[in-house]
């Protein structure tokens, strides 16, 4: 790195603009020392610095800030010094930068597994620090005096000069009294830290004691009277103690933070460093940056790069015309190019190890600088652990990065346009040290253009041969065009020219070489038009015709970029337009569903009620429970209809999917048919079970689904046939019989199909047991548990009997010791 290319690619300012908004003198100072860094591990653990402060406030919302804070450079230099003593505002200079320190650990220190590099700045800050910090804050008050609390011999002193001066005040002013009309103001004052009464210069001899002076204007001589003489005294000697205790106060605190010296040194430390990745993350939101990758593999690649020194530029200038500028411009066209201007365009490109060299030419003011400057700049930020405004960016590691850029002439040292460039070239040759980044603005230009080309040419593949730079060179010269059409490992770009309106647009298109358009630029500029017509003229015929070519390319390249970008948007207009339907569909279909099963719920809820108010109305104890046992189950198939309709198999539990699929094969397999229904006859139900024919009643017929009777009305029922024969199982008996044939066991998918009996009666667990087996079977469950508990065991013997005789209960043993032992039965009911 050489100054010449800080200078160039205004390095400096870009660390002022850091400088500006750092909070802290600490951190100002290390950006106006920051330097591209030498050491790869610590740039890696910069970029990772700043990433995950990054991440810290995005995901944690944990952030920091520091405000007023001074340097306390000078205060830890006094601290070094044995036996010296701090100043009250040294003292509060070091305690306010501790105190941030250690909030700043407080806000990581429940993250540090997150971020582990902010961690490791603050870990070795000890809390203990605060405690000797603590003392200071209870001891001086934030204007930098002593509390009258730092001490009890100071709290005394200072109630005693308080004492002392109230009675000196009150002797003074009975002495003004007495003077009469020889005193000029009623009030006390102080001369020479003593207190006087003024006293009018003509009645001087009238009040005896001290002269201490005149006014300004000399009516008036301050006299100490001799009876207050004693008493000023003493107050001064009081004055002298309480100095002497305050001396020995600030002393102590001294000694106390130079004891934990290394600690404030630590936090200091800690401060700079944290305002400046602080600093450079507000950079970053600023400017929409990002964090660098960077490359192991020499991979320059940049994706909509901007210039970061450009973008504060336009920034600030809209600041000032819309402060002075509150009325709009009549002229529509330098409105047009105005907001045109204040864009930035963004630039993208990518150089790697093979393809190392970009030639870039096309018009005058087209920003074949900008490109170079930007991707100078981004790779020095990069280097000095800096976040970078683009949306991608890989940079290399690079030892040195080179620019000749702009005019060096001088004339001091005697040196013209060209003398300058190359001079400052071979200086260029000298320091590079791969890998390196090398730009070269208009490379071999100030001399015949022929000599100019052939120069050109030459020290671009200097650089990329001998040193193994990548190059980024920008040019008029035809030979360059030439020289990276020639070469597959140089890469050809211009700056796009719109020729229609002879404006440039800023754009770097990749893969062609630009015309320069000099003469239209001229025309543009205001040449008159009998010289840009000779210059027509005098135009070489090759030349006119390579222009023209490469404009044509350009125009070409231009429209089939304005295709793809209007196909693109046309796609995702139809995508989204397609998405647009296809949620709105959904949210139709979820409503309709939606409100079918809330009329559903409301005709099962309405026939609760009606079948509860008529069993109400019964006085027959048995015949009621008959009916209240009628009206569950019946509720229970109308609740399990209506989950086979509008629930998927997912829902309803490993069981009730196989059961519902093992019923749905069975069903599909059974044909319908016109035979007239009677006794025997299979039918299926309006819920889609299907069952035989017990009893027939006129109108109704009465109907056993597995172990249920259920009453339907003949028109609602239709007849089935036999199905056809079928030796395969469906996947729910195969599991339905293995079950049969395994040890009881309740798997954990069933583990709310159980029942708890402890702490009931024989009586009342007779009505639960046997209610709870009805709708376990209307569900389709495979096995129950019934809780009865150990105690005398006259539970457990009465639900043995029960299920004994239960038609719903295929089998039933004790649950195994994992799900309550011989405390618990399981039981197995019939598919």
């Amino acid at each position: 790195m050489n100054q010449t290319t800080f200078s160039s690619l205004e390095y400096s300012r870009l660390l002022a603009l850091f400088t500006s908004q750092a909070q802290t003198p600490m951190g100002k100072a290390r950006f106006e020392k920051l330097a591209p860094l030498t050491h790869l591990p610590e740039l890696e653990k910069q970029l990772r610095a700043v990433s995950e402060t990054i991440k810290l406030n995005e995901e944690k919302q944990v952030s920091w800030s520091f405000s007023g804070l001074e340097d306390p450079a000078d205060a830890v230099a006094i601290l070094r010094i044995k036996g010296a003593t701090l100043e009250p505002v040294r003292l509060l200079e070091v305690t306010r930068v501790c105190n941030q320190a250690l909030f700043a650990r407080s806000m990581i220190a429940p993250e540090k597994e997150f971020v582990p590099t902010l961690w490791e700045i603050v870990a070795s800050i000890p809390p203990q620090l605060f405690a000797a910090l603590e003392k200071i804050n209870k001891k001086l008050l934030p204007s930098g005096e002593i509390d009258d609390s730092a001490s009890p011999e100071l709290q005394r002193l200072r109630r005693e000069i308080n004492a002392q001066r109230a009675r000196l005040q009150k002797s003074l002013e009975s002495a003004m009294r007495s003077a009469g009309d020889a005193i000029q103001d009623q009030i006390v004052t102080q001369r020479n830290e003593r207190y006087v009464i003024p006293v009018k210069a003509d009645f001087r001899g009238k009040v005896g004691g001290v002269a201490h002076g005149f006014s300004s204007s000399g009516a008036t001589v301050f006299i100490e009277p001799l009876d207050a003489i004693e008493a000023n005294n003493e107050l001064q000697n009081l004055k002298g103690k309480e100095e002497r205790e305050i001396a020995r106060i600030l002393f102590s605190l001294t000694e106390e933070l130079r004891e934990q010296l290394p600690s404030i040194e630590l936090a200091v430390s800690a401060v700079a460093e944290l305002d400046f990745i602080k600093t450079k993350v507000e950079f970053a939101r600023k400017f929409k940056a990002i964090v660098p990758t960077i490359s192991d593999d020499e991979t320059l690649d940049l994706v909509d790069a901007r210039h970061p020194l450009l973008e504060e530029n336009i920034r600030s200038s809209l600041v000032v015309s819309g402060s002075l500028q509150k009325q709009k411009t009549n002229n529509a066209q330098r409105t047009t190019n105005d907001e045109q201007a204040k864009e930035i365009v963004p630039v993208s490109f990518k150089l790697t190890k093979r393809n190392s060299v970009m030639i870039i030419s096309g018009a005058n003011a087209g920003g074949k600088t900008v490109v170079m400057k930007t991707a100078g700049l981004l790779s020095l930020m990069a280097i000095s652990g800096l976040p970078v405004p683009a949306r991608e960016a890989t940079i290399p590691f690079y030892k040195s990065v080179l620019a000749d850029i702009g005019d060096h002439q001088s004339l001091s040292a005697n040196l013209s346009t060209f003398s300058s460039h190359i001079s400052n070239i071979a200086a260029m040759m000298r320091d590079c040290s791969a890998p390196s980044l090398v730009l070269l603005d208009e490379v071999g230009t100030g001399t015949d253009p022929e000599e100019g080309s052939a120069l050109g040419v030459a020290i671009v593949d200097y650089f990329r041969r001998n040193c193994g730079a990548q190059v980024i060179a920008s040019t008029h010269y035809r030979g360059l065009k030439i020289y990276a059409a020639n070469d597959e490992n140089v890469i050809n770009a211009s700056v796009e020219f719109n020729e229609k309106t002879l404006q440039p647009t800023y754009r770097l298109l990749v893969g062609l070489a630009g015309a320069s358009s000099g003469i239209e630029i001229a025309r543009r500029f205001g040449i008159r038009d009998d010289v840009i017509a000779v210059a027509r003229q005098n135009l070489d015929i090759s030349a006119r015709e390579a222009e023209n070519y490469l404009r044509k390319l350009q125009d070409e390249t231009r429209q089939a970029e304005d295709l793809r970008v209007a196909l693109e948007e046309e796609r995702e207009a139809t995508a989204t337009k397609y998405a647009m339907l296809d949620i709105e569909a959904g949210k139709k279909e979820k409503e309709r569903k939606r409100q079918f099963e809330k009329e559903l719920a409301q005709t099962i809820e309405n026939f609760d009620k009606q079948s509860r108010a008529f069993i109400s109305s019964i006085e027959d104890k048995a015949l009621k429970n008959k009916l209240e046992k009628e009206r569950i189950a019946r509720k229970a198939e109308l609740n399990r209809a209506v989950l086979n309709k509008v629930q998927s198999p997912s829902k309803g539990g490993r069981w009730s999917a196989f059961s519902n699929q093992n019923q749905t094969t069975k069903d599909e397999r059974r044909t319908t048919n016109d035979e007239p229904i009677k006794v025997g006859s299979k039918v299926r139900t309006s819920f889609g079970n299907v069952g035989v024919v017990e009893r027939m009643d006129k109108e109704v017929a009465e109907v056993l689904v597995g172990g249920m009777r259920l009453r339907e009305r003949l028109k609602n029922l239709q007849a089935v046939g036999e199905p056809e024969n079928d030796q395969s199982q469906s996947l729910g008996e195969k599991l339905q019989n293995q079950a049969k044939g395994s040890n009881l066991r309740l798997d954990a998918e069933d583990a709310n199909a159980e029942l708890n009996l402890i702490g009931k009666t024989t009586s009342d667990a007779e009505y639960d047991l046997d209610r709870f087996l009805d709708e376990a079977y209307l569900a389709a469950l495979p096995r129950v548990r019934i809780i009865h508990g150990f105690g005398t065991g006259a539970l457990k013997n009465f639900v043995h009997h029960f299920l004994k005789s239960h038609p719903h209960v295929s089998r039933f043993n004790f649950a195994p010791q994992d799900q309550g032992g011989n405390g618990a039965t399981v039981a197995e009911l019939k598919q």
